[in-house]
């Protein structure tokens, strides 16, 4: 009992930091707007959280999750950023509330961590055959997380325009043949560490 309570609070605090994110920056949020919010006093935050940058932490680490999760295969990188895309959107003023605070590293790790997952479901569907070393994988991985990454961050820095989907799909269809690419270079050229 103690427990579904202590879990019912958390997702109290987390659910009124999300509604505050949505009207301000984060850093014109307060412990006691927060608390105000979702009706519980100061210590009560303070057994869960040490701080609003903790309790965000958390956010993005459960929404991350929930959203790899939502996804366990995909077949195209850009039904992967199609994903992501439509979730930001419905999430846009918090988005750019916390691009914008301190805690971007945060928020950098965990689109990141999205970015990872969502190229390593799209290789494991599009080359369920191929079977390259272990460097090369990790390679081919990150090439293509670090390319998603970039494309999000530009996209929220500029604000994340709406109609920005067309030119994105753009960005993903010149993009399409590097993991190809990528195959084929690590299996014309065999390194001494395979």
């Amino acid at each position: 009992m103690k427990n579904t309570m202590a879990n019912f609070t958390r997702q109290a605090i987390k659910a009124a930091l999300i509604e505050l994110l949505e009207e301000q920056p984060l850093t014109k949020i307060s412990v006691r707007m927060l608390t105000e919010r979702c009706g519980i006093n100061r210590n009560t935050f303070y057994y869960h959280y040490h701080d609003i940058p903790a309790a965000l932490e958390d956010i993005t680490i459960e929404q991350t999750n929930e959203l790899i999760k939502s996804y366990p295969s995909i077949s195209s990188l850009k039904e992967a950023f199609r994903v992501a895309f439509d979730y930001a959107l419905q999430h846009r003023q918090a988005i750019l509330h916390i691009y914008h605070a301190f805690t971007r590293d945060i928020f950098v790790e965990n689109t990141l961590k999205l970015c990872r997952y969502t190229v390593s479901a799209y290789i494991a569907a599009a080359f369920p055959d191929i079977h390259l070393s272990k460097p090369d994988h990790d390679a081919l991985i990150s090439v293509l997380s670090s390319l998603l990454l970039g494309i999000v961050m530009a996209w929220i820095a500029d604000g994340m325009p709406s109609d920005a989907m067309e030119s994105m799909d753009r960005m993903l269809e010149l993009c399409e043949d590097v993991p190809s690419m990528i195959i084929q270079k690590s299996f014309r050229q065999t390194p001494s560490y395979r």
